[in-house]
């Protein structure tokens, strides 16, 4: 099979939305590169989220805290929701601190350096009485996919632990259609549509995506070469006493 020389155009649909259009492929490979690629950006791209979150004077998920709308489970929830890029490989703490009646956003918390927050106007908690402080500590780790709580962590009272969604992916969808190259009409264009959490933008996690996946074939293509020099060996020496056999018998037949 000779290799096409497919054509990759972008369509940007806002600054974290892109589709990009994958052209002169050959039938079939459309719904086979298509499901690869779509597996890898929601699997395996690295992130940051909440693993962490203490809120003072709370000691359990369940409990409630005077002045504050939202119930302790409901506070962190919408934690969960706040995306953050990390610039280290070392987890992170970033802090709130507000009192007084006012609406708590991601943009309340104080991150240091090496962290950014990707939402700052994603709500946290309302408080309805001037006289509540609320404060929360939150710490921000590096990963990959979808990462459930560890049990078996011992934390200190008032420390709940979360669920952490790493993937910067949010959406990802692609659409396979019939294309004209040559006099041929069947050929695959791919139509891929990328949605991201703001940290990462569309381009750098398609082009993160393919470097995953030629990695992993080019693993695989290194262990087959040595596999096919070990093969190769072995017939360099069967075949030498398999001619060697065959001018015995004839000696004899003489």
């Amino acid at each position: 099979m000779i290799p096409l020389p497919t054509s990759i155009k972008s369509k940007k649909v806002s600054d974290n939305n892109t589709i990009f259009e994958i052209e002169s492929l050959y039938p079939g490979y459309g719904i086979t590169l298509g499901n690869a690629i779509r597996r890898v950006l929601l699997s395996s791209l690295n992130g940051a989220a909440v693993t962490e979150v203490k809120i003072k004077n709370a000691p359990h998920e369940f409990a409630t805290l005077p002045g504050v709308k939202e119930d302790i489970l409901h506070i962190l929830m919408n934690i969960k929701q706040l995306r953050f890029k990390l610039f280290t490989d070392d987890p992170q703490i970033a802090t709130l601190k507000i009192k007084g009646e006012k609406e708590a956003l991601g943009s309340d918390f104080e991150c240091p350096a090496d962290l950014k927050l990707a939402n700052p106007g994603l709500h946290i908690a309302t408080i309805t009485d001037k006289n509540t402080e609320l404060e929360i500590e939150i710490k921000i780790e590096k990963g990959v996919g979808y990462v459930f709580e560890d049990k078996e962590i011992k934390r200190e009272v008032g420390v709940v632990g979360l669920d952490a969604i790493f993937t910067p992916i949010k959406k990802v969808n692609y659409v396979v259609e019939n294309m004209r190259v040559g006099n041929r009409t069947d050929f695959d264009k791919i139509s891929l549509e990328i949605e991201t959490d703001g940290t990462i933008t569309p381009e750098e996690a398609f082009a993160e995506s393919l470097d995953i996946l030629l990695a992993q074939f080019g693993f695989m293509a290194e262990q087959m070469g040595g596999i096919k020099a070990e093969a190769v060996k072995e017939e360099e020496v069967i075949e030498p006493k398999k001619k060697a056999v065959k001018k015995t018998t004839k000696k004899k037949e003489k």
